[in-house]
């Protein structure tokens, strides 16, 4: 998994709220091993039946295909526990996500593969939506982790936010729950050793008849 760090880019912006897994990334791009997730990303909602794409929604217009930071509203990923909505995610480009609020197992899918979602307060949110709106050509925005801070394009401080402490950790080393468990090999090898020469020591020798 990659590390994050600091992530500069322009915000595109999706605000309706309850936003769930099936409309991120609808079912029919799961029964295919090689769909092109990202390609199926919000699918219903940038294209019609048809497939003719739908020109005012924010991810087919072309300043926003590179964005890298998706600003959503409230309850974000609720739904069934789909990883492959942060897959999609992922997959169009995003490393960023900041809401309202995230369903919990969305949240929970989105460290696991080294997304980082930011919850922001009603006023923090708004502040952020007003400054990305501020311009009639796309603005970004930094997000640096370690400092826990978001930042204009001129470096100035538009809000800060607060990520626990182990989540925080493992995206800023770039570790998933094996990589995070990977850092205590030393004590896993010295405990089974010492398991080995616990059992070999209990164990009641073996006489030939």
């Amino acid at each position: 998994m990659k590390k994050f760090n600091t992530l500069t880019s322009v915000v595109a912006s999706i605000l309706d709220n309850d936003l769930n897994t099936d409309q991120i990334i609808p079912s029919v791009y799961l029964k295919d091993v090689n769909a092109d997730l990202g390609f199926g990303l919000f699918a219903y909602l940038r294209r019609t039946p048809d497939g003719q794409s739908i020109s005012d929604f924010v991810l087919e217009k072309p300043e926003f295909a590179r964005s890298k930071i998706l600003l959503v509203g409230d309850n974000f990923g609720c739904g069934s526990s789909r990883e492959h909505a942060v897959w999609a995610l992922q997959e169009f480009g995003f490393d960023c996500l900041i809401g309202l609020s995230f369903a919990d197992l969305f949240m929970e899918n989105c460290y696991k593969n080294g997304i980082l979602p930011i919850t922001l307060s009603s006023n923090d949110h708004h502040g952020l939506y007003k400054y990305i709106c501020s311009d009639a050509v796309p603005v970004s925005i930094s997000v640096d982790l370690e400092g826990c801070v978001i930042t204009d394009a001129n470096e100035i401080e538009i809000c800060r936010f607060h990520i626990p402490q182990t989540q925080r950790m493992m995206l800023l080393e770039g570790l998933d729950d094996i990589g995070l468990t990977l850092k205590d090999e030393s004590l896993i090898n010295n405990w089974e050793k010492e398991a080995l020469h616990k059992h070999s020591f209990f164990q009641s020798p073996i006489h030939p008849l």
